[in-house]
């Protein structure tokens, strides 16, 4: 359960809702959670008062005056808040996942991306998306005269990083690739991850001209260095770069 759930579990602990592994994992968080042990401190004196509510004289003109709403009536509204508010913490907790989620293609513009913009909205769109982005965001190119790859990157700046679109051909399988942002320290990010078929892309045989898929990577444009297309460990010669792509 992530923290931001056990924050808003709160409510649920000081009325007795948490089932038993909830209750555990929460009571382990409030240990060093100085905020949730002042909301507890104040929602047990709330939780005490409604405990210790009795009957309520009716007013003079008790025809005029709706009755006072019962105090289990409103432990049971707090109740379905909380559970309520859980619900939504969990929906939204779901949907950042799935926005995470990419669908690698490229079979002759066949693909399938799923991913999120800056609305949070997941959808599923053609490869047609990646062709947009290759045509509007901003390009890099390149080719490698050793292994004679050709390829295309083109990214775009988002809330979140870089949604990044890559043309690959003149690559010949079978291999297992990786396309890879490298940040200014150095570092490797990876992007998008494939299998390249025996027959390749863009050679005689290939059934495929190109490979066209995209991916993301929390950096922004600015804090690439530079992306290179490299090959797994687990193809045939181990792991070499194929194309490198500066930024």
């Amino acid at each position: 359960m992530s923290a931001d759930m056990l924050h808003i579990d709160v409510g649920a602990y000081a009325l007795g809702l948490l089932e038993e592994p909830d209750r555990r994992a929460f009571e382990a968080h409030l240990s060093g959670c100085v905020a949730c042990q002042v909301e507890l401190g104040e929602l047990r004196g709330i939780a005490e008062t409604l405990d210790g509510i009795g009957p309520i004289a009716e007013p003079a003109d008790a025809a005029a005056a709706p009755p006072p709403p019962e105090p289990a009536v409103v432990s049971d509204l707090l109740r379905h808040r909380i559970r309520r508010e859980r619900r939504h913490r969990s929906t939204r907790a779901l949907a950042a996942a799935a926005a995470g989620v990419v669908l690698l293609g490229g079979a002759l513009g066949t693909g399938y991306t799923l991913g999120a913009d800056r609305d949070g909205t997941a959808a599923s769109e053609p490869d047609g998306g990646t062709a947009a982005l290759m045509r509007d965001g901003h390009r890099l190119t390149a080719a490698d005269a050793g292994s004679g790859v050709t390829g295309t990157v083109a990214m775009q700046d988002k809330a979140w990083g870089s949604r990044v679109g890559l043309e690959l051909s003149k690559v010949r399988g079978p291999l297992e690739c990786e396309l890879v942002a490298v940040d200014r320290a150095g570092r490797a990010h990876t992007v998008a991850g494939w299998a390249v078929p025996a027959a390749g892309y863009g050679l005689p045989g290939s059934a495929q001209p190109r490979l066209a898929l995209q991916g993301g990577t929390a950096l922004r444009p600015a804090e690439i260095s530079r992306f290179e297309v490299r090959t797994t460990g687990r193809a045939a010669g181990g792991a070499r770069t194929l194309l490198t792509l500066p930024a």
